[in-house]
């Protein structure tokens, strides 16, 4: 296998727009075993034209009687799929509740979700707290704890309890079946007033929040093979007369809406939107607006995305505990249809629209309504630079404290200097580019370090493309299962103790992280890889990562 490896220097700018488009990337790589090698420094070689796979469309879904209550004993053939009018055949179905995790484990992290229940549905509630009045969210909170007093010590389904603010993106609790735990992270999450949320001119910067809190969550979970039930706790967009701005704003929020609901659809995420704010919204507190638009905003809503990805908008009741759990319901309580759609264009701009009838009377399906095509992960372009998007998300990535999960790798300091890692990235989040001209296969990786000091204060990003091409003799379609061993010195940061890494698959943007702590010998892994056993090729019994 040989390695080529360069470096480059991060953008730090936020924007919606793409990077350079380039053909999407083969499947991960499936086994067959290959020892690690060593990458050699040299010039990164031009973008590879490469094959598209077949791309199969997965509808989650929950089906509801007249009285809004789920139902759950439908078959398959009583569903009929329609992809803009055309009719579509059903290749899988799964039936509600049949990945819940087994009694007899019990999830505290998502290392624990990716080795013991990779397919399981989890939860994962958002506290929006830029665009929602400090009371309105005072009550939330009081409203969430109300809802997990009543439940079990052990919940039924893993969950995860995110905070933003237009500072912040915490994560308060990993996954977790431990109900006291959640109640002990919000009983010590301490909310700063969102003034910004009374003053027109930080808009820009509540709507931009608003996209990064919904992708980042994306691209964290889309390792994890399970349905994403998310609970959006607050108004999600200020409101906005579209009119008044400019046409290229509104083009750039658009395409920021386009590449939402994509992510919120590869990722398996069904967004479900509560209002706190009651039955009434006082135009003195969130604008004279607010009684002229939904609840969730202008044009586009919030309510938009919710429907978009198949979820709903609760609002204008003041049982907030309730709605929470209407919309944890929900999640326990999702069918899953796939199929691979029978139209074989390719129109990024062109929104597919979505039906699902059934034969049962009287009975509604609801799940997203549509998607628009892949659009293709950014990359760097030929000269190794970073557009906007790409780099702030992976600033996003590695300033967050949420774990990312779709590529799974070990790392482990030099015992001889601190700053040389040793890198093994297991072969199954890997994407290969397939050239022409009968050349051997390659992949290119971007590992970035951001260090912090002993305040947790960020201290430097530093980040590397590495390429890596396949034996002559690996297949020139299919799956590989080649392990990329590798090390990288990064240059020495005063004052850093703790670093946390960022591999990105190029070809399909996919991210694992790890966090490492200076020292001698330390080790880490990214929350989906296992101690990797030597001369043992990966397992491909189960589609979720296995090392």
């Amino acid at each position: 296998m040989r390695v080529v490896l360069s470096c480059f220097s991060l953008v730090l700018g936020l924007g919606l727009t793409a990077g350079a488009q380039q053909p999407a990337a083969t499947d991960p790589a499936a086994p067959s075993g290959q020892p690690p090698q060593t990458p050699q420094q040299s010039a990164p070689t031009a973008a590879n034209t490469i094959t598209r796979n077949v791309s199969l469309t997965v509808l989650d879904g929950v089906v509801i009687d007249q009285k809004g209550n789920p139902v759950t004993d439908l078959k398959r053939e009583e569903f009929h799929v329609t992809e803009d009018d055309a009719p579509q055949e059903i290749r899988n179905f799964e039936v509600p509740g049949r990945f819940t995790p087994s009694p007899d484990i019990t999830i505290n992290s998502t290392a624990d979700l990716d080795h013991l229940a990779p397919r399981a549905p989890v939860n994962i509630v958002l506290l929006d707290e830029f665009n929602t009045r400090f009371e309105d969210m005072a009550f939330a909170r009081y409203s969430l704890k109300k809802w997990l007093e009543k439940q079990p010590d052990k919940l039924d389904t893993p969950t995860m309890l995110i905070a933003v603010d237009l500072q912040h993106f915490t994560v308060l609790r990993d996954y977790t079946q431990n109900k006291d735990e959640i109640l002990n992270a919000l009983d010590h999450h301490f909310a700063a007033y969102p003034w910004q949320a009374h003053q027109f001119a930080w808009v820009a910067e509540r709507y931009t929040t608003a996209f990064y809190s919904l992708r980042r969550v994306a691209e964290a979970s889309i390792g994890h093979l399970g349905h994403k039930n998310m609970i959006w706790l607050g108004r999600g967009f200020p409101t906005l007369d579209f009119t008044r701005i400019s046409v290229d704003d509104q083009s750039h929020v658009h395409s920021a809406v386009q590449q939402t609901v994509n992510e919120l659809r590869d990722a398996r995420i069904t967004l479900y939107t509560i209002d706190p704010a009651g039955v009434m919204v006082n135009p003195g507190e969130y604008g004279n607006g607010a009684r002229l638009f939904a609840p969730f905003g202008g044009d586009p809503d919030f309510q938009s995305l919710a429907r978009a990805t198949g979820g709903r908008n609760l609002y204008g009741r003041n049982d907030v505990d309730a709605e929470i759990g209407t919309s944890i319901r929900d999640g326990s309580s999702f069918y899953t249809l796939t199929y691979i759609p029978t139209n074989k264009t390719w129109d990024p701009d062109k929104f597919r629209r979505i039906k699902v009838t059934l034969d049962r009377p009287g009975l509604t399906f609801i799940t997203r309504q549509g998607y628009y095509p892949d659009r293709h992960a950014a990359r760097p372009n030929a000269d190794g630079q970073v557009g906007r998007r790409l780099a702030s998300e992976l600033i996003n990535a590695g300033s967050s404290n949420m774990a990312y999960d779709a590529v799974a790798f070990t790392v482990e300091t030099s015992p001889t200097d601190i700053n040389t890692l040793k890198f093994r990235v297991e072969p199954r989040g890997i994407s290969w580019y397939s050239p022409k001209d009968d050349k051997p296969r390659l992949t290119r990786l971007i590992v970035m370090s951001t260090t912090f000091d002993r305040k947790g204060k960020e201290l430097k990003h530093d980040a590397k493309i590495l390429q890596f091409q396949a034996p002559a003799s690996a297949p020139a379609t299919g799956r590989l299962n080649i392990p990329l061993g590798f090390e990288i010195k990064f240059d020495p940061v005063p004052k850093a103790v703790r670093t946390r890494l960022v591999v990105r698959v190029e070809a399909s943007g996919r991210m694992g992280t790890a966090d490492l702590t200076f020292g001698p010998g330390a080790t880490a892994s990214s929350s989906s890889a296992q101690e990797p056993t030597p001369a043992q090729p990966a397992a491909d019994k189960d589609p979720a990562p296995t090392k």
